[in-house]
């Protein structure tokens, strides 16, 4: 299918996009009974704002966010000399302290000074080309003369499930979206130039400053969840102006919970400018997502999909995220390669959901299925909406800690303002939501007591004849294969678990950075043709989502396992059946390794 450009500063449309953007009525109708629910802009006071909600199980789940009355996130000053539990020393990054975060390549800068990462602005790589032979123009207007910000909202607005809004609600906001898709082109407030934004960060566009030979790409890293809330701040903020009413806040699509696994109606209404209509058509409502969704459909019925997306989400919520390098993703310095290793929910459902709605039909799953276009769709924004609330669940629901290393914190980007100003706000701003002016609501959380269960309890394979990793690794992923890995410890006490997590650490993965990549981990399990995410011995995917340009990349995958071995009776084995089974593309292993990560 053949593209066209738009004048300088624009990116490519696809031909079904102006189909998909023509003018169209803001009055919004829709069947009666889309919306049972009345939305109004929420100012937080001592009460919370509670929205009816379904359970996914078929028992009631009474599991309720709980936060504290400080909806701010956790963080530290980055001049911190001390190390506390949720820092990376960075010698420790550096050295590949017990091997979790490895040697990190820092080119010619071999140093323990600070290394936060920060965009070169000056040099904007465009016009490269999809592996289809696309053209990728997504260089937003220039930044140059950006100034610094800092965040001090005076009042903290409610995000709301996009399912549950009132009819004007969704007026108000396609209105919004339709204010900015009629901006000029020249604007980078223009709803285009705003997907541009994404995808120069996330499609290597912009070098590191300092590292000209070092491309910057937020996503498989720590940077993933901080840039993301800058931006869905910004653009939320462009609503807020163009709609002229600082109430104004962006939904979220619930898919954690069985009310929202559904997109929701106001992104199927091809009356309203929140529509897209290059989406996968089979995943249209009443279709429930699938969160663990590899590339094709799974046929089990909408009950037991439901059940699968409540394990799914307990896996990387609760079981990956007992150390914050597993949840945020692995440390990505000044000067170091992208694709360090990202967190539980970036990789799964982050990257599923994306993949569950970009249209196969497309050359590379645009637009949702692909990095460089994601942004191009309304419900992008939905979407992660809600993997932010992941991370507000992760601090003020879980009470797990942030990061606190400086160089995290400290790391900064450039994003244009509602006024289409640069601007340049770091990390250490974005962890406090009061300040933002944005809160989420109080909601069930009925995946937290969705554990996935053993299937069989005890089974020791490492007795069959596996061959050890160091036999056949490294190797490219052709069939399934399964290999012994050896433990450190068996048997670990009650306090030296609670002290450190026991971690299986699938590393020197090769793929290309131009297709979605996708295999599953199994350990001490038989039978690897299903991948059940309710049974413990299903530990999860490795899914990359798809750039738009081709490129190598190495990468690695980890999964926390302290609470998997003790499900399936393996706690005093003196190692572990691991059995990779590619779903997607081409990757090469390089080995794995199982260590401990220090615990906060």
């Amino acid at each position: 299918m053949a593209f066209f450009s738009l004048p300088s500063s624009t990116h490519p449309i696809h031909p079904a996009q102006v189909r998909c953007s023509a003018l169209k009525p803001l009055i919004y109708s829709s069947s009666p009974g889309f919306f049972s629910h009345a939305f109004r802009p929420t100012r937080v006071t001592n009460h919370k704002t509670h929205a009816e909600a379904s359970t996914c199980k078929a028992q009631n789940a009474d599991h309720h966010q709980n936060p504290s009355t400080d909806d701010s996130i956790t963080s530290s000053k980055s001049n911190s000399s001390k190390t506390s539990a949720g820092q990376f020393e960075r010698r420790d990054v550096l050295l590949g302290l017990g091997g979790l975060y490895g040697a990190t390549t820092l080119g010619t800068k071999q140093s323990s000074l600070a290394l936060p990462v920060t965009p070169d602005i000056s040099n904007c790589t465009d016009a490269r080309d999809t592996p289809n032979g696309i053209p990728i123009n997504c260089c937003p207007p220039s930044a140059a003369s950006y100034s610094d910000y800092t965040p001090s909202a005076r009042e903290v607005y409610t995000r709301m499930p996009a399912h549950t809004v009132s009819h004007d609600y969704v007026k108000k906001y396609s209105s919004a979206i339709a204010k900015m898709k009629n901006l000029s082109l020249s604007d980078p407030r223009n709803f285009y130039q705003q997907a541009n934004v994404h995808c120069v960060y996330c499609d290597e566009g912009y070098s590191q400053s300092g590292f000209p030979d070092k491309k910057l790409d937020v996503h498989s890293s720590w940077l993933f969840f901080p840039w993301h809330r800058w931006f869905l701040y910004f653009f939320e903020r462009i609503c807020k102006n163009l709609l002229d009413d600082d109430t104004f806040t962006l939904p979220f699509w619930q898919w954690d919970d069985s009310s929202g696994m559904q997109i929701p109606p106001m992104f199927n209404d091809s009356k309203l400018s929140l529509y897209n209509c290059i989406r996968n058509p089979k995943h249209l409502p009443r279709k429930v997502v699938d969160l663990a969704y590899k590339g094709t459909d799974s046929g089990i019925d909408p009950k037991t999909q439901i059940q699968y997306n409540c394990c799914t989400m307990y896996t990387p919520m609760i079981t990956h995220s007992s150390a914050p390098a597993l949840f945020f993703g692995h440390p990505l310095l000044g000067g170091g390669d992208p694709d360090p290793g990202a967190g539980s929910i970036e990789t799964e459902p982050h990257n599923n959901v994306h993949d569950w709605v970009g249209d196969p039909s497309e050359p590379n799953n645009e637009d949702m299925g692909v990095l460089y276009s994601a942004g191009r769709d309304p419900i992008f924004y939905a979407h992660h909406a809600n993997v932010d609330r992941m991370s507000y669940i992760y601090n003020n629901v879980l009470k797990r800690k942030n990061i606190e290393d400086p160089d995290w914190l400290n790391s900064s980007f450039i994003f244009f303002n509602e006024a289409g100003r640069p601007v340049r706000v770091t990390v250490k701003d974005s962890t406090n939501l009061t300040k933002l002016g944005y809160t989420y609501p109080d909601l069930p959380l009925s995946w937290l007591d969705r554990k996935p269960k053993a299937r069989r309890k005890g089974l020791n394979l490492t007795k069959v004849s596996a061959p050890k990793a160091s036999e056949v690794l490294p190797i490219k992923l052709e069939k399934p294969i399964s290999f012994v890995v050896e433990r450190p410890k068996k048997s670990r006490s009650g306090q030296e678990k609670a002290e450190a997590e026991e971690v299986l650490k699938i590393k020197g993965i090769e793929f290309d950075k131009g297709e979605t990549v996708v295999f599953d981990v199994f350990v001490n399990e038989d039978d690897t043709t299903k991948c059940n995410p309710c049974k413990a011995e299903s530990l999860g995917s490795f899914h990359t989502l798809a750039h738009g340009h081709g490129k190598k990349s190495t990468t690695s995958r980890s999964f926390a396992i302290s609470e998997v071995l003790e499900e399936l009776g393996a706690d005093d084995f003196d190692s572990i059946l691991v059995i990779l089974v590619p779903r997607r593309g081409v990757v090469t292993i390089g080995g794995v390794e199982i260590t401990f990560v220090p615990k906060p």
